[in-house]
């Protein structure tokens, strides 16, 4: 049977993630309420219970709050780390006096974010560390220097990136001994440039794509697991009432909801099962706080594994609002 990057190298066989960046309130300094604590541990237990045990972060996330209420569940439930993956991100910088919004991948950023990271969270090491975005002014020699650090001192297991091109991957990894085994990207049945680009090669069509060349193959070959981001559309097709939806977009949730309702299922799960049976194994973060909406995920595994040819094509022409080439 197929398994995941994630599981082949024995991190975790949770098929979803749980990210964590509605935990905490606002994008804001303001203190943590009563309300928003709730909230998170209500979020958690809904995974828990659906099969969840990966959490992903970063450090921006509700300007570090996200991190600070996980890290009092934690400290609550002193059995939970060592059952449990937890990854976050690092590198990026909101504005600060007179300095801008930017991305930071210098070795003494890295390092002083994962300090931060494991204080908020009050554990000592993550299972997984991720550079959030790009950063144009990388010096890859100095982010291997970083990573060999953290690895040393075991506050970090193992590294990959996020929104990153296989020529992004490439560079830094020709600097480092340390492998990167991940890369997040937005992807879903909303979403499918990262479909798009293969299918319209020698297409005319293929050059309004705006997704790198050759990501998912090379993540393929180099066995990179590959997570999406925003994984159900912000709930375009599961529910969420949407000021604007084109043509393909109401076809498309006709279709998934026709499917959840004749196999007594989801649209969550149809969604999610959509994206899970690419042959990548793609692992998706769901990002809700609803109890309910994160147990209505749970049912996609099996989705995926029954899902037809026919049913996968379906979805994907709808969503695409044409014909394939």
């Amino acid at each position: 049977m197929k398994v995941m990057p994630l599981q082949q190298r024995e991190i975790t066989s949770s098929r979803l993630v749980l990210g964590c960046m509605g935990f905490g309130g606002g994008w804001d300094h303001n203190p943590i309420t009563k309300e928003d604590i709730v909230v998170a541990e209500k979020a958690v237990d809904a995974a828990l219970s659906s099969g969840i045990s990966m959490f992903d972060h970063a450090d921006i996330y509700k300007m570090g709050k996200a991190e600070t209420i996980f890290g009092n569940i934690l400290k609550n439930n002193p059995k939970l780390r060592e059952n449990i993956v937890i990854q976050s991100k690092c590198g990026i910088r909101f504005p600060e006096g007179n300095s801008p919004h930017r991305f930071d991948f210098s070795k003494e950023h890295i390092l002083q974010s994962v300090d931060g990271i494991l204080h908020r969270l009050q554990i000592d090491y993550l299972d997984i560390l991720l550079l959030h975005r790009p950063d144009p002014l990388v010096e890859p020699e100095e982010v291997a220097e970083a990573f060999d650090i953290l690895k040393t001192a075991g506050k970090v297991k193992e590294f990959g990136v996020s929104n990153m091109s296989s020529a992004q991957i490439k560079l830094l990894r020709a600097y480092s001994n340390t492998p990167l085994i991940v890369n997040q990207l937005e992807m879903s049945l909303k979403r499918i440039d990262w479909l798009e680009q293969g299918i319209l090669v020698n297409q005319k069509a293929g050059t309004d794509v705006n997704f790198a060349d050759g990501i998912l193959e090379y993540c393929r070959l180099e066995n990179i697991q590959i997570q999406a981001w925003a994984p159900l559309a912000y709930g375009m097709y599961s529910g969420r009432v949407m000021e604007e939806m084109s043509a393909a977009d109401k076809q498309t949730k006709e279709i998934v909801e026709k499917m959840a309702k004749e196999k007594e299922t989801t649209p969550e799960a149809i969604v999610l099962g959509w994206l899970m049976k690419h042959p990548a194994m793609i692992q998706p973060v769901i990002g809700t706080t609803n109890p309910e909406r994160i147990k209505n995920c749970q049912d996609s595994v099996r989705q995926a594994e029954i899902m037809t040819r026919e049913e996968w094509y379906t979805l994907y022409t709808a969503s695409r609002g044409a014909k394939l080439p």
